[in-house]
């Protein structure tokens, strides 16, 4: 009988042909992409921004070329003949100085700004440890934002009326009389900025909460472990993650107080030397009829808006925190 045993072939001879490695020239190439595929994956991005740019630039960008370009003259909003007066709105502004002084009632604002940043910090510090009650009082912080601003300013108008709510409220503590809170002229922009802090305080509350319980809570661990207490860790864990924030708050603290305009133009219309910039542009245009130089005080408050976040972003860079 033959042998029917086989052999092991000797090593690199006789192997299948499926246990060998594909020659690199033999492997499976992939298929080129079609000519057009290239400029049409470069385009699709592009055609998702057509539609907000368009918006963007149809309600944003052509109304402030538009504005600048109608500072440039006297046009009184209604005839269709605009004459080019060059600089004079702006040299009328600058020399005018009751045009200036409304500036001073953002001072007001801007304390009443601090003040609002301030305690939306504290609170939002707070209400991020375990407290009672704290969505509760998370939800009461944030609702003055969600309300009407002409529903609130009807609202204050009986709260600061002499003899009322406010007036009440004092009597009980034994400061006892009628106080004519926004017609004294040393009272109202005090009174209206009061309800600027009430208002907004819940927005910045908002947005410290965000950022503080973006927080590790390793890190809080950590400290309690070294012995840190509460002023500690918001010294140097809460306040340094919160930077960029504050440094975003502070520049729409600053650019809102000076564009204030709904709470007073509500509750004052601006009289009573409560006043502001924005109020005395809008009269300036609608009712004498001086759109050339309502644009050009818009145009300056645009410009004092840009200096100021400028200077800001010089005094106080922006730092990227990286705390985990």
């Amino acid at each position: 009988m033959s042998d029917t045993r086989t052999t092991a072939p000797p090593a690199g001879r006789g192997t299948s042909r499926a246990a060998r490695p594909p020659h690199p020239s033999r492997r499976h190439k992939p298929h080129s992409r079609l000519p057009g595929a290239t400029w049409r994956t470069r385009l699709t991005p592009w055609l998702f921004l057509v539609v907000p740019v368009g918006f963007l630039a149809v309600f944003t960008y052509v109304p402030i070329v538009t504005m600048v370009e109608y500072s440039f003259t006297n046009w009184d909003g209604v005839s269709p003949d605009r004459s080019w007066v060059g600089m004079r709105n702006y040299t009328e502004i600058f020399t005018r100085s009751e045009l200036f002084q409304v500036f001073y009632v953002s001072i007001y604002y801007l304390v009443a700004s601090v003040v609002q940043l301030v305690l939306a910090l504290y609170f939002a510090t707070v209400l991020s440890f375990n407290t009672r009650l704290r969505n509760l009082f998370k939800g009461i912080l944030f609702f003055p934002y969600l309300v009407n601003g002409v529903a609130i300013g009807f609202v204050f108008l009986y709260f600061f009326q002499s003899g009322g709510t406010l007036d009440t409220v004092l009597s009980a503590f034994g400061v006892h009389g009628r106080h004519y809170w926004l017609g004294n002229p040393d009272l109202v922009n005090i009174s209206l900025s009061g309800v600027s802090v009430w208002r907004y305080m819940g927005l910045n509350f908002v947005l410290f909460l965000g950022g503080i319980q973006s927080i590790p809570g390793e890190l809080y661990e950590a400290a309690s472990l070294d012995g840190a207490n509460r002023w500690a860790q918001f010294r140097y864990i809460i306040a340094p993650s919160l930077r960029p924030l504050i440094s975003l708050s502070v520049i729409l603290a600053i650019s809102g107080s000076l564009a204030v305009f709904e709470i007073p133009y509500i509750m004052t219309g601006g009289s009573g030397k409560s006043e502001t910039f924005v109020i005395e542009t809008i009269k300036m245009n609608f009712e004498f009829n001086k759109t050339g130089l309502a644009s050009a005080m818009a145009v300056v408050l645009l410009g004092f808006v840009l200096l100021v976040t400028w200077v800001q972003r010089r005094l106080v860079p922006e730092e990227r925190s990286d705390l985990a």
